[in-house]
């Protein structure tokens, strides 16, 4: 994907340079705009990018936002910029009045590293107080770079994002619920759980016994979880590997003679008067020793049985299989001329 490439360029560059960043307006340049750019938008372009855009609340003249992007003449995100030191929990007030003035769907807010987007999922054209995705761009994960990538021009959809928005938000909010509670279960939740297994009545020493209880048992079932996937993982590693121990024991029983290697030299002068030879190959098994059409299983030419008792050539013709055909030595191959060449013209005939 090539925003991801553009992404960990852009936290290089931001690991590289913030000791050097000292404003707002350097960390627009530095580290905001790339930003813009890696999701398509020409920051050149000031019907697409306008840069102190205009905001006006009420009688309020002359607000303005940092950034706003365009799409077909109306703002689609406004980007309300900070200094890449600052702390970003102090500004969101003020793009709160900036996204009402606007009629904007999406307002982001950004020091050059933190990025919080924001929408209107609890009130129309009110933007919520809680972020639907927020990250730090030099910690991305997978997923997070999948729903940066909704945002980049060429996928950008409006409504798509916003049905996205409210399962995203409140699912980051559910985990940090949860995750309180794995550290301090609520006597609420201590309650519910204990009621599932405890049937006597829950007073004040038995609700206590069970906060402990109930912490030790959320610690152990994901322990359990982790511990699951990587044994399975590593289940799955062993067999992989014990599939290649065996795969390297069987082919290190093959072993491919002298005399295969000249009956081989013997079907290739057969064939080569309609076939390059560079398509005339070779595979040694255990049970015989195959000459293929390009290399591919299912176009054999013949199969060489040398190695017990008695000696076969196995020839192939249309719709039949193998038919095994005794020979004395492998000079014999050439009384089957007619038929390896009869083999090869109907493969590629087909």
């Amino acid at each position: 994907m090539e925003i991801q490439n553009q992404l960990k360029a852009i936290a290089d560059k931001i690991n590289t340079l913030k000791g050097k960043i000292d404003t707002e307006e350097s960390t627009k340049h530095a580290f905001v705009l790339p930003f813009i750019n890696a999701l398509g938008y020409d920051t050149f372009n000031p019907t697409e990018v306008v840069p102190e855009f205009t905001a006006d609340i009420g009688l309020k003249k002359g607000e303005k936002v940092d950034y706003a992007i365009f799409q077909n003449e109306k703002p689609i995100i406004i980007i309300e910029c900070k200094n890449w030191k600052e702390n970003l929990n102090a500004h969101n007030s003020q793009l709160f009045r900036y996204f009402h003035a606007s009629k904007t769907r999406f307002a982001l807010l950004t020091n050059g590293i933190d990025y919080r987007f924001y929408t209107d999922l609890d009130a129309t054209n009110k933007m919520d107080e809680k972020p639907f995705l927020e990250f730090n761009i030099t910690n991305l994960k997978e997923a997070t770079i999948h729903e940066i990538a909704k945002f980049q021009k060429a996928n950008f959809d409006v409504e798509k994002i916003v049905d996205n928005a409210s399962s995203l938000k409140y699912t980051k909010e559910l985990k940090k619920v949860i995750a309180n509670h794995l550290q301090t279960p609520s006597v609420d939740l201590v309650k519910l759980l204990a009621k599932e297994v405890y049937s006597g009545i829950l007073t004040k020493r038995v609700t206590e016994e069970f906060t402990d209880l109930v912490g030790k048992a959320f610690n152990q079932t994901i322990s359990d979880k982790v511990n699951n996937r990587l044994n399975a993982a590593l289940n799955k590693e062993t067999e992989k590997q014990q599939e290649e121990i065996e795969e390297i024991k069987e082919e290190s029983k093959i072993i491919t003679t002298e005399e295969e290697l000249e009956a081989y030299g013997i079907v290739v002068a057969i064939l080569r008067r309609v076939l390059p030879t560079h398509r005339i190959a070779h595979r040694d098994t255990q049970s015989y020793f195959g000459i293929l059409l390009d290399d591919n299983n299912r176009k054999p030419l013949c199969r060489l049985h040398l190695n017990g008792g008695n000696k076969y050539i196995g020839v192939f013709q249309e719709d039949t299989g193998e038919t095994r055909m005794p020979i004395e030595s492998i000079d014999d191959i050439y009384q089957f001329e007619e038929q390896l060449l009869e083999t090869a013209n109907w493969y590629e005939k087909e």
